[in-house]
């Protein structure tokens, strides 16, 4: 019996990479149909709303969803598509695995790394937030409850250990946001006393950027708040090369939706010439969530073998070919 998912082509690059992310699904034999439904710039000039109704009902009634890069408007009136999908679906672990590959022009070999960030607390809740009346002042709580930390932390524990991972870092900053990383820090140990198969230690969110340049290959699970999730888990993608080479998942109780976390990259839109790996490798963490694990990991070695062997390689990984040649290479490994 097929599953079908909601799929969100996404603006600029998004139908580019979307389509050859298909080819791929279809060629590994995932039994996937798609319903596609319309989000960002496409949705607001069809129907001026990024988020129309039918896409939402989509998203919820299928729980799965593939999607591409999509723009909110520069200006105020135009909230972040991604945050308001994450708040909609209570979507509450983003997970951003990076892995290296040879032959990308990755800096470091051998990185495997997964960040679990929480994703609906913290600074992008934004509470409060308002700007003064003569505009010199601008203020936003960060807000955190037990609830969210905890759950967060449990997720990373649990994930780790359903993919044999060893070690959970917990990345704060309690020495001087005492109330909102102090409440995290402190869940994060009772929680993680729960996991003694697990190797845990703490380090302060500076010194995790440091220690991540200097020596990567400490990490192995970094579960961390939403701030510094979503800014370790970019310094993460630039040690195996760029966003171009990093997937994103953000998961919640009943929904789920995989996704590329680099931009709809307008300046080379419609030109074939996109990276489609990000959206690849996405889809192949949609694969394992939904009981596939074993055609992800074909998805991944096809993926590797074609980059190792420079295989009608996009420009960005150092060849000369476009989107759909390197799918087509990809697929051949299938």
């Amino acid at each position: 019996m097929s599953k079908t998912i909601s799929v969100i082509r996404g603006d600029g690059i998004g139908p580019e990479i979307m389509d050859a992310t298909l080819r791929i699904l279809d060629s590994v034999g995932a039994g996937l149909e798609y319903e596609y439904v319309e989000a960002g710039l496409i949705a607001l000039e069809k129907e001026g709303d990024l988020l129309p109704k039918a896409t939402l009902e989509s998203i919820k009634r299928n729980a799965v969803a593939l999607k591409g890069p999509l723009t909110t408007p520069v200006g105020k009136g135009f909230r972040s598509i991604n945050v308001t999908l994450r708040e909609i679906f209570d979507l509450y672990a983003n997970v951003r695995p990076v892995i290296s590959y040879p032959g990308t022009r990755s800096r470091y070999e051998e990185i495997d790394i997964i960040t679990v960030r929480e994703n609906t607390q913290g600074a992008y809740k934004a509470a409060d937030s308002k700007i003064s009346e003569d505009g010199n002042t601008a203020s936003s709580k960060m807000v955190v409850t037990r609830d969210g930390c905890e759950r967060i932390v449990r997720y990373a524990c649990e994930m780790a250990q359903s993919v044999g991972r060893k070690k959970v870092t917990i990345v704060h900053k309690a020495n001087i946001l005492k109330a909102v990383s102090g409440m995290f820090l402190d869940v994060a140990r009772e929680v993680t006393s729960e996991y003694p198969d697990l190797e845990i230690n703490e380090m302060i969110v500076d010194n995790t950027c440091m220690q991540l340049v200097m020596n990567p290959w400490q990490f192995d699970v970094i579960v961390t708040t939403n701030l510094f999730g979503d800014i370790i888990s970019d310094l993460c993608a630039g040690l195996v090369g760029g966003l171009g080479m990093a997937p994103g998942a953000n998961i919640g109780r009943d929904t789920a939706i995989f996704e590329a976390v680099h931009g709809s990259a307008p300046d080379i839109a419609g030109k074939g010439i996109a990276n489609p790996c990000a959206l690849i490798l996405a889809s192949a963490l949609m694969l394992g969530e939904m009981g596939m694990e074993g055609k992800a990991q074909q998805i991944r070695a096809a993926i590797r073998g074609t980059i190792v062997s420079s295989d009608r390689l996009t420009p960005d990984l150092g060849g000369a070919h476009t989107t759909q040649e390197f799918a087509d290479a990809i697929i051949s490994r299938l």
